[in-house]
C-alpha cells in the first residue's frame, strides 16, 4: 500500500466513523456517548455538525477514531487470550471488558 493509499483509507475511515457518530449522537446521545467513548461536550458537538464540516473533518490525513483499549486486562478479555490459560467463556469476557469501559467513559464524565 502506498502512502497515498494510506492517507485516502485514513480519510475514507474518518468520514465512515463522523457519520456513523453523528447518527447514533442524533439517535440517542447516552447511547452513543457509552458505544463511542466520547464525553458530554465531544458527544453535543458531533451533533451539531453540518454535513461540509463532517467532509471538512474527514478529509484530514490524521485518523479520528481512537482504540478504546489501553491495556491489557481489557485486550485479553476481548481476545480471551490470557497467557497460560483461557478464562471464562467468551461472552463473560466480553461482557466484563464491557463493563470496564463503560467505567471509563464514566471516570471521563
Amino acid at each position: 500500500m502506498t502512502s497515498e493509499q494510506m492517507l485516502a483509507e485514513i480519510r475514507e475511515a474518518n468520514l465512515t466513523y463522523l457519520m456513523l457518530a453523528q447518527n447514533l449522537i442524533r439517535q440517542d446521545k447516552a447511547e452513543a456517548v457509552y458505544r463511542l467513548g466520547l464525553s458530554e461536550d465531544s458527544a453535543e458537538l458531533l451533533g451539531s455538525l453540518s454535513t461540509a464540516q463532517i467532509l471538512k473533518l474527514a478529509s484530514g490525513n490524521t485518523l479520528l477514531c481512537r482504540f478504546r483499549v489501553d491495556d491489557d486486562m481489557v485486550w485479553n478479555l476481548l481476545t480471551n487470550h490470557t497467557p497460560g490459560n483461557k478464562v471464562g467463556n467468551e461472552a463473560t469476557n466480553r461482557l466484563h471488558a464491557g463493563i470496564l469501559m463503560a467505567s471509563r467513559v464514566s471516570e471521563v464524565l
